[in-house]
């Protein structure tokens, strides 16, 4: 039985039109293709040809923001207190409500396009889309432009965040951590099932010994991307990731969907499948697998980049139209690029720090962790990560479309 459709009223007329067709995957998406980038016109221009005007700003007479973000992706006590927050709190006198309903990006803009696109509202002034939907969210002028006087910690952005194509001057967005995916898996678990300590490539994940316990992001970024990625495609270069060599990755993921190898594809949820042992091995993302050894209190889970090499991307700050604190969130942003703030809260995500100066800061917590690879790579680790390269319009409606379909069929 097909699940329910997505609620991006353009994914829902892209499926359907496969399902009603009974199309190849690779047929769909060239059928896709040309509808997509129809559709994808419309979608760009923002609510016809009217320009969004930001909301009243609040902030001097309302001391609080409200932040939606990730889960697992901040400092927390034994209290289930948030430390940095609180330290904000007590240097500005801001209030944060803190909240961790960011699943993936496709859900999440499923969730607020509609008031976006007007505007409006939509219950957060501070958010963390992938640096690709922060990207869509600019095009459309869905987000505010910072006001850099109350961000002077802007200064300490590593410069090889600078000249992102969708905002040169990093003025819509700033990076809030890297990410790193990678292979996930359940230390005692993986060893039994397949007499190996540790995966060491993509392909131990389709070993037969794991049938039904694999479980692959719903981020296609990713998940494509390393597959994409074994199969020796760079996926930075538009020379090498072409639409030919998406839809073999398609396929093939498409296979191991239908055998049963692949048993889940989920967004921040697939740490649930992990502690609860219905999955085995997993692609995940880095930090989030420390933390969830640092709750268990023991290395129950590993981690590893495979050796075809790992994808690597950014959660970006942005301030949507609608919001209504704006300079306090800019406040909280400022805070975040001190290189202490930042070492700390690298110290628990154990993501990518996009401030200079936080490993000098880290060195003071804890020598060792300053040398984490996950929080500060070397050129050597750097050197097998790549970024999924920019997507046209149309390429972005119709190679998310062809993953959809998989994942809804699951």
């Amino acid at each position: 039985m097909n699940k329910p459709l997505p609620e991006d009223p353009m994914m829902q007329d892209l499926i359907k039109m496969a399902r009603r067709h009974q199309l190849t995957r690779r047929a769909a998406l060239a059928t896709a293709g040309g509808t997509a980038a129809a559709l994808a016109l419309a979608a760009c221009a923002p609510t016809g040809s009217k320009t969004l005007t930001p909301a009243k700003d609040v902030s001097a007479t309302d001391p609080s923001l409200i932040w939606s973000n990730w889960s697992l992706y901040i400092d927390v006590d034994d209290k289930g207190n948030y430390p940095t927050l609180q330290k904000f709190k007590a240097e500005t006198g801001i209030t944060v409500e803190y909240r961790e309903d960011y699943d993936d990006n496709d859900s999440y803009f499923g969730k607020v396009k509609d008031q976006l696109a007007l505007g409006q509202d939509i219950g957060a002034d501070l958010t963390c889309p992938t640096q690709w939907m922060a990207a869509r969210w600019i095009n459309l002028g869905y987000v505010q432009t910072f006001d850099n006087a109350n961000l002077p910690n802007k200064k300490n952005l590593q410069p090889a965040y600078l000249g992102a194509s969708y905002d040169p001057k990093r003025d819509l967005s700033l990076p809030y951590q890297g990410i790193l995916a990678g292979l996930a898996y359940n230390k005692r678990a993986y060893k039994e099932a397949t007499g190996k300590d540790a995966p060491e490539t993509l392909e131990d994940l389709w070993n037969p010994a794991l049938k039904g316990r694999v479980g692959v992001l719903s981020e296609m970024r990713d998940t494509i991307g390393l597959i994409l990625m074994a199969n020796g495609i760079k996926i930075g270069e538009e020379s090498s990731l072409t639409e030919a060599a998406f839809m073999d990755a398609i396929d093939f993921f498409a296979s191991k969907v239908t055998d049963g190898q692949v048993s889940k594809i989920k967004g921040n949820s697939y740490k649930e499948d992990l502690v609860n042992g219905d999955t085995i091995a997993a692609i995940a993302w880095s930090g989030d697998i420390v933390q969830l050894n640092a709750e268990a209190g023991e290395e129950i889970f590993g981690f590893v980049l495979p050796t075809s090499g790992a994808t690597i991307s950014a959660d970006c700050f942005v301030i949507p139209m609608g919001a209504t604190h704006k300079a306090n969130a800019e406040k909280l942003m400022n805070f975040y690029y001190d290189p202490t703030n930042a070492a700390t809260l690298a110290a628990y995500v154990n993501y990518i720090t996009p401030v200079m100066g936080a490993k000098e800061e880290a060195m003071k917590i804890d020598p060792i962790l300053a040398e984490n690879q996950l929080i500060f790579p070397s050129e050597a680790t750097l050197s097998v990560c790549q970024s999924f390269r920019a997507l046209t319009n149309a390429e972005d409606m119709a190679f998310t479309a062809a993953f959809q379909n998989i994942k809804l069929g699951a």
